[in-house]
C-alpha cells in the first residue's frame, strides 16, 4: 500500500488536530504521511500538551501551521479530516486533486471549565475519544485496500 497523505484540521491547530495526528502516527505506522494545521494557527493547548505527556509525545513547542498557508503551496492530500464544529469546518478550503473530506465532530478543549485536574481529565477522555475514532477509521481503510 503506498503511503495514505492525511491532514487534520481544526481552528488553531492547538488540541484536537494535534491529537489526532499524534493518534494516526500511533495506529497508522508507516501507511500514512500524516500532518494537521488550523484555520488560525496558535501554540498547543497546555491541557493537550499534558496529556500527550501519557503517550511519550512532546508538543510543548509545536507551534500550528496554516490551512491556507498548505493550501497556497500546492499540498495535496488523500484525505483533509476536519476535526473541529460543523461551521468551522466549512471554512476549510477545498484542496486540489482527489481529496476525500470527512468530518468528525470532536469538543474545544479550550472551551472546558473546571479545575486544572478536572479540565487535564476531560482532555483525556477527548484523546481517547479521538485515538479510537481514527483506530477504527485507520482499520476501515486498510480492509478496504487489502479488497
Amino acid at each position: 500500500m503506498a503511503k495514505l497523505k492525511v491532514l487534520f484540521v481544526c481552528v488553531h491547530n492547538s488540541a484536537r488536530s494535534l491529537m489526532a495526528e499524534s493518534s494516526l502516527k500511533r495506529w497508522g505506522g508507516d501507511d500514512f504521511e500524516v500532518s494537521s494545521a488550523g484555520l488560525s494557527p496558535g501554540s498547543a493547548n497546555p491541557l493537550v500538551v499534558e496529556v500527550m505527556k501519557d503517550w511519550g509525545v512532546d508538543l510543548s513547542h509545536r507551534k500550528g501551521q496554516s490551512v491556507f498557508e498548505l493550501y497556497k503551496a500546492g499540498r495535496l492530500y488523500d484525505f483533509v479530516i476536519s476535526v473541529c464544529d460543523e461551521s468551522s469546518a466549512e471554512r476549510c478550503p477545498v484542496f486540489p486533486g482527489i481529496t476525500q473530506r470527512i468530518h468528525w465532530s470532536f469538543e474545544d478543549p479550550a472551551a472546558f471549565e473546571g479545575t486544572w485536574e478536572e479540565k487535564l481529565e476531560r482532555t483525556r477522555s477527548l484523546r481517547d475519544q479521538i485515538s479510537r475514532t481514527v483506530q477504527d477509521w485507520v482499520e476501515d481503510i486498510r480492509s478496504r485496500m487489502a479488497s
